[in-house]
């Protein structure tokens, strides 16, 4: 059929360019070359000089041999070099694979494995880990030490050359841009799932950039902003305020160590005024001395997810003078898109009812096109009455590409059409979501997901253990924490201590139970484990 609107109205490099959050940094740096960009101790860069070192990595990146397509992985803590390293490596059309820096070295290996990793920079810090991941994976990469000044100075060196050398090889002016099409790859993060392994999530540069934008629709940042890295950068990207920040002229303050006194100390002397975290960050500042929580200036704007904070937690932070945003989301749709927003007519409401309207998870980002409720068996809504429970979905540009490697997962989440996020939930007639359970059996502590299967695989590893089940329980300090439930064999004993150690020893720390329960385990006729009445057993261990 004739249409006039698609006569000589084709795209041209002149009306068309790849949507991507890179670029936030050239006009950044356009309009405010001597801002200060990012703080990290006793340095500071301005956004010139920022650019020049994304420049001098993305060059000598290419020098070395990276080419668009290819996997460069950093594990590292909220240092300067991770914040480059979220423009150098895309700049050069490969895939940043940012490497959670609490994983054990099996985990890491089987990442640098499977994403196919063809450079790894690495925070010297974490180099006893890091070496044994090398030495258990196949992959060769080149691995490049970043040896950050502030309490790295005596560690090991693994690698080939450091990051500071590597920048000397590289071009401050290099002027290339190797992004053609916005749905290239441009981020790898792996998630937890509930069979072992990880799943690597892909993001586009259109996701990341959209997602960047609509955090600061939500959440307004400006170029008098000054935002502090509480949040770690290897959670799907920094929830993708690397680039948010950026494009609105913020200040970047690095933080090697989410701790209270740094955390406090960082408050009072940059004049910070945003930062994100986990409840277990703010329950941590709410829980500080009151000699500390009475030097923290008033007003600071904090984005909180990871996990559905108490009401409790976000009405004592209030009460303190913070201002407080809940965020939800998945690694798969870029972090947080779903937002807590706040109405005015709230404003007179009774503290209390104030927070339990912000523990609400709430509605999507205005660059998330839908985000429901919907009964998994029929696909359609589930009633807006606060009381039917569903299953929230997501479909929209800042839903992420797919599982790595993973077409059988990938197809499965996308089924129906929607990104089924496996979080049941309530629609409240406004609207508005509430987490009420999570159908995976997933426990989130401390904003980190851990693999129930993956930690009743080690239990099974004790010579004792018979059988063994885990589940999350509610935990003051992390969210959640893992409680198992074990039976031991008929002519074996062990103690509760004995088997936390045992874990500890075979897996990451923070994934090892916290509580072991001696019974035996409620099964089906078919053997399965009712993890349901588990879960209920829980319940009743910590109202104790």
């Amino acid at each position: 059929m004739h249409n006039i609107y698609n006569q000589g109205l084709d795209k041209v490099a002149a009306n068309s360019q790849p949507l991507t959050p890179i670029n936030f940094l050239n006009r950044t740096a356009d309009v405010y070359p001597d801002k200060v960009a990012i703080i990290h101790g006793d340095q500071q860069f301005t956004y010139r000089e920022y650019r020049q070192n994304v420049r001098r990595l993305a060059s000598a990146l290419i020098q070395r041999g990276v080419k668009t397509g290819d996997t460069v992985s950093i594990i590292a803590a909220n240092i300067p070099a991770f914040l480059d390293a979220h423009y150098g490596v895309p700049l050069t059309g490969a895939v940043l694979n940012s490497i959670n820096i609490r994983l054990d070295a099996q985990a890491i290996a089987f990442i640098l494995d499977h994403s196919e990793c063809d450079v790894l920079l690495t925070d010297t810090a974490f180099a006893p880990t890091v070496k044994k991941a090398l030495a258990l994976c196949t992959r060769a990469p080149l691995v490049i030490d970043i040896d950050d000044d502030i309490e790295c100075e005596d560690a090991e060196r693994i690698g080939e050359l450091e990051y500071q050398d590597l920048l000397t090889e590289g071009d401050e002016n290099f002027q290339g841009n190797l992004i053609h099409d916005e749905w290239q790859a441009l981020a790898l993060n792996y998630t937890s799932g509930t069979t072992g392994n990880p799943k690597g999530v892909v993001y586009s540069h259109r996701g990341a950039y959209l997602n960047a934008v609509g955090n600061n629709m939500i959440w307004p940042l400006a170029s008098d902003s000054v935002y502090l890295w509480t949040l770690p950068m290897f959670h799907c990207n920094g929830w993708c305020f690397p680039w948010t920040v950026v494009a609105m002229a913020g200040t970047h303050v690095c933080l090697r160590q989410v701790e209270v006194n740094a955390i406090v100390t960082s408050l009072i002397e940059h004049n910070v005024s945003h930062f994100c975290g986990a409840p277990i960050v703010l329950n941590m500042i709410l829980n500080a001395d009151s000699e500390l929580l009475d030097r923290i200036p008033r007003g600071i704007n904090i984005m909180t997810a990871g996990a559905p904070p108490p009401a409790t937690v976000i009405k004592g932070m209030e009460a303190h003078g913070f201002d407080i945003t809940q965020g939800y989301g998945l690694t798969e749709v870029y972090g947080p898109c779903v937002v807590s927003e706040w109405k005015s007519q709230w404003d007179e409401l009774t503290d209390d009812e104030r927070a339990a309207l912000k523990a609400r998870q709430g509605v999507r980002y205005p660059t998330q096109e839908e985000v429901d409720v919907l009964d998994p068996q029929t696909m359609l809504p589930v009633a807006a009455d606060a009381e039917t429970v569903g299953e929230i979905m997501f479909r929209g540009n800042t839903t992420m590409k797919g599982y790595l490697k993973n077409d059988t997962a990938t197809v499965e989440a996308f089924k129906h059409g929607w990104f089924h996020s496996g979080d049941l939930a309530v629609k409240h007639p406004d609207g508005f979501i509430e987490i009420r359970d999570r159908s995976k059996d997933i426990i989130i502590s401390g904003g980190e997901n851990i693999s129930s299967v993956e930690v009743e695989g080690v239990l099974y590893q004790h010579p004792a253990v018979m059988e063994a089940a885990v589940v999350a329980r509610k935990d003051e300090k992390w969210g959640e924490s893992p409680c198992a439930f074990v039976t031991l064999k008929a002519d074996k004993d062990a103690s509760e201590r004995e088997i936390i150690e045992f874990c500890r020893e075979h897996m990451a720390n923070f994934k090892a139970p916290k509580t072991i329960v001696f019974s035996e385990l409620p099964k089906t006729s078919t053997g399965k484990v009712q993890k349901f009445i588990l879960r209920e057993k829980v319940k009743q261990l910590s109202e104790v």
